[in-house]
């Protein structure tokens, strides 16, 4: 199909949005914006006051610069659907922002795989000595980086390859080189891998510690298995946090993605590939729960600042009631 084809069809397509999309949805994403920001941040001048002390907690670093990466689009995308800054607006948020969600999204999504097959060897192959290197904080720092560089290497060219001129209706597509069109049903189906895998991995691992730590219960009764059991729901809080946010989008994925060409079903496909992806962007709100039951660094230094809050309030309270 070329370019000209391509544009006619991008318009029509645009014609498919609706009410919902273009003012609701863009109200939802201001608010997920404002909480996000204050729990990440939060997260982030927590995290990073602290060492890597082990590799979840280099896993959840990252995750945590993935959260902010992904909610630092937002603003562009909610301005860009309210109809503000015009057409430049529009081809910053199709080069740059829109690529930069899907990189952290997934790239997100990979580390929490990380994190679940870290907790795995933790718990269910903690004898093992050869597993055992893989919980060293390097060995944690190097598969955190290759799964940035891996991501990037993918996503990259998407932004580089949105280089056409901008017609006066158009749709991300339209602005893509005809190579550019062929690398991002590439890089979608990577990306859709990378989801798939990640959910097979985490399946595999939670029911492996659901399993070792229900045989333990039944073998020493209570007290050995407390801390296995406390793993058990941290990580089930991962499970529950990828269930809501990307299992929906990727389920709505597949037919939204074999009705591209605006047939008689785009427009319902359309309305829900983007309740589903709001889901996903929900993400970097629910994060912080799993940060704060997996990471008992992070329990600790939180309940330490909130402590020290109160002590300064106390304190500011009782110097003004002796004035």
């Amino acid at each position: 199909m070329d370019s000209r084809n391509v544009t006619v069809v991008d318009r029509n397509c645009t014609n498919f949005n609706s009410v919902f999309t273009r003012q609701v949805l863009p109200v939802f994403y201001c608010i997920i914006c404002v909480c996000a920001f204050i729990l990440n941040g939060f997260a982030a001048w927590i995290f990073f006051r602290v060492p890597n002390s082990s590799v979840l907690v280099v896993y959840l670093k990252n995750m945590v610069v993935a959260d902010v990466l992904m909610l630092f689009t937002y603003p562009w995308r909610v301005a860009s659907d309210l109809g503000y800054g015009g057409l430049k607006l529009k081809l910053m948020v199709c080069r740059y922002t829109a690529v930069l969600f899907y990189l952290s999204m997934y790239t997100g999504i990979a580390f929490m795989s990380l994190i679940s097959l870290e907790r795995y060897f933790k718990i269910v192959c903690s004898t093992s000595s050869v597993l055992s290197h893989l919980q060293r904080v390097t060995v944690g720092k190097g598969l955190a980086l290759l799964a940035w560089i891996v991501m990037i290497i993918w996503m990259l060219p998407n932004s580089i390859l949105t280089n056409q001129s901008i017609p006066e209706n158009y749709s991300c597509m339209a602005l893509k080189s005809s190579l550019g069109r062929r690398w991002h049903d590439i890089s979608v189906h990577f990306n859709v891998g990378v989801f798939w895998v990640a959910f097979l991995l985490i399946m595999f691992c939670y029911t492996s510690i659901a399993c070792h730590v229900y045989h333990s219960y039944r073998r020493v009764q209570q007290d050995s298995s407390k801390a296995g059991r406390r793993s058990n729901r941290s990580i089930f809080s991962l499970l529950v946090v990828f269930f809501i946010c990307f299992v929906p989008y990727h389920i709505c994925r597949v037919p939204f993605t074999l009705s591209e060409h605006c047939n008689t079903n785009y427009f319902n496909l359309f309305q829900i590939k983007e309740v589903t992806l709001f889901l996903s962007a929900l993400n970097v709100c629910l994060d912080p729960v799993i940060y704060f039951l997996m990471s008992r660094t992070f329990r600790k230094s939180l309940m330490h600042k909130l402590a020290s809050v109160n002590v300064k309030n106390r304190k500011s309270e009782q110097s003004s009631s002796n004035l």
